[in-house]
């Protein structure tokens, strides 16, 4: 599965998941705390293609960078991640740097983890 970011538009986050057949169970997480599901809807006409929309709640903005994580629930794979950068500029605020780091890790463990399923055997 694939997701990518289309829009940010009144403080909704919005994206294009494709390359699943059944509408998967999504979930988003900032600092390790659950936020509300993202809502997924089918594309009308394009099987396999869905819209993601995700309501960024007003408690994670915060000074400095926040990060919020959207993952398929079954697999535990990181599709997306939403970065917000408020406050003070980012070359001020190393905790953004830090927070960036951490997803992009987030992402390399998760695909070297399905590297590894894929190859054993």
């Amino acid at each position: 599965m694939i997701l990518m970011q289309t829009a940010i538009r009144a403080g909704i986050w919005q994206g294009l998941l494709t390359g699943a057949a059944t509408a998967p169970e999504l979930e988003a997480v900032h600092h390790d705390t659950a936020l509300p599901a993202p809502d997924v809807t089918a594309v009308p006409g394009r099987p396999g293609e869905w819209q993601v929309r995700l309501p960024i709640p007003p408690e994670v903005l915060s000074e400095g960078g926040q990060v919020i994580l959207i993952r398929d629930r079954a697999s535990d794979q990181t599709l997306a991640h939403v970065t917000i950068l408020t406050g003070e500029p980012v070359d001020q605020d190393l905790r953004a740097e830090v927070d960036l780091l951490r997803a992009e890790l987030d992402m390399l463990k998760q695909a070297f983890r399905r590297h590894c399923v894929e190859t054993a055997g």
